[in-house]
């Protein structure tokens, strides 16, 4: 399993930046990651239980 970062960091960290007024750290960069990856693995799931073989948004509810 690939453990690149899969967000646009510079494009989080100027929302956290937008609506807080707060710097991020670069360990939440892994941990956000992670958390979309245990998410996506959750969408597959969903959908191969559907019969499908594209994720669709409602995969992720």
């Amino acid at each position: 399993m690939s453990h690149e970062v899969l967000v646009v960091v510079s494009k989080m960290k100027q929302y956290i930046k937008d609506i807080s007024e707060m710097n991020t750290s670069e360990e939440v960069n892994q941990i956000l990651s992670d958390r979309i990856r245990t998410e996506c693995e959750t969408a597959i799931e969903n959908a191969r239980a559907d019969g499908r073989k594209t994720v669709m948004a409602r995969d992720f509810r």
